[in-house]
């Protein structure tokens, strides 16, 4: 079985400009940087339940989202008065992976929780 090797990535554009306006041969490149925009943010949110003891809710946060006991109530308490509270901000990849990482938790130990990721505006 042949592989095939990726393709390099190629340079960035050059602008040709003529170095001598008097009809000279010599040329002059001028690299243009190119501008990446950051990767969108998503915002890791738990939702409240009336099953899942907070005791659970405060582990999973410190557990998976390497918060402090203080930390960790403080987002719990947020979690169970207003509905939802933030965990934390992170890539889609990562913020995807941390809501599986949640729910198979909240699932193996018999919870209901939900743990969703939205995009940050």
């Amino acid at each position: 079985m042949a592989t095939q090797a990726p393709k390099p990535p190629s340079p960035p554009p050059a602008v040709v400009r003529p170095a001598d306006v008097n009809g000279g041969d010599s040329v002059v490149l001028e690299r243009r940087t190119q501008k990446t925009k950051p990767p969108q943010m998503y915002q890791v949110v738990l939702l409240n339940d009336d099953y899942t003891p907070m005791e659970f809710v405060v582990v999973v946060i410190q557990e998976f989202f390497n918060k402090d006991r203080e930390t960790a109530t403080q987002i719990m308490l947020k979690i169970h008065l207003d509905g939802k509270g933030i965990c934390g901000v992170y890539s889609k990849d990562v913020a995807a992976t941390k809501v599986d990482q949640v729910t198979e938790a909240a699932r193996r130990n018999g919870h209901p929780l939900q743990c969703v990721c939205e995009p940050i505006e």
